[in-house]
């Protein structure tokens, strides 16, 4: 993978059908998948769809288990624990945030069986201000066998999403639509 400065980077994502699509990072392309409904113009809370727009990567975390050392990048990355969980609970007070399981109120699980989340970035989608019922939970995350449909997030090969990594900062823009 060609390296290219970081606060010069684009990663677009494109459909090449309804639950797939390519991510492109300078002249490298990936396979994705995407939400099970597709991208989509005004996202809901359940809707299953990636919503279209430009957003920051605000950081991630990994599975320590999985990755011994903090895989190389500028973005900032944490150890993820068992005990980590998302609020997806629209009336409550921490939709959209980070939360420590158990947690009262519906959550989603950010130390997984699946693999998926063992290499996640928080896309900068209804983070502030947060608005309810608009949408939680859309990472940049690790793609099931087959490239099967999101929740509403994109998803690489974790092989792929760990080197295209190497090349993400603070100041690079996920362009999804």
């Amino acid at each position: 993978m060609k390296r290219t400065t970081l606060s010069r980077l684009r990663v677009r994502t494109l459909v090449t059908d309804r639950t797939r699509g390519q991510v492109l990072a300078g002249s490298t392309v990936m396979p994705c998948a995407l939400g099970r409904a597709g991208m989509v113009q005004r996202k809901c809370e359940g809707d299953g769809g990636s919503p279209r727009g430009s957003f920051r990567l605000r950081g991630g975390a990994y599975r320590p288990d999985v990755f011994a050392v903090r895989p190389p990048t500028a973005l900032p990355m944490r150890p993820t624990r068992p005990s980590d969980g998302w609020c997806d609970a629209s009336g409550d007070r921490r939709y959209n945030r980070p939360v420590t399981l158990p947690c009262a109120v519906s959550t989603e699980r950010m130390w997984r069986d699946d693999g998926l989340y063992d290499l996640v970035i928080d896309l900068d989608y209804n983070r502030g201000p947060i608005r309810p019922r608009l949408g939680s939970a859309i990472f940049f995350h690790c793609a099931r066998p087959g490239y099967t449909p999101t929740e509403g997030c994109v998803a690489l090969k974790r092989a792929d999403l760990a080197r295209l990594l190497r090349r993400l900062g603070p100041q690079t823009l996920m362009r999804i639509g």
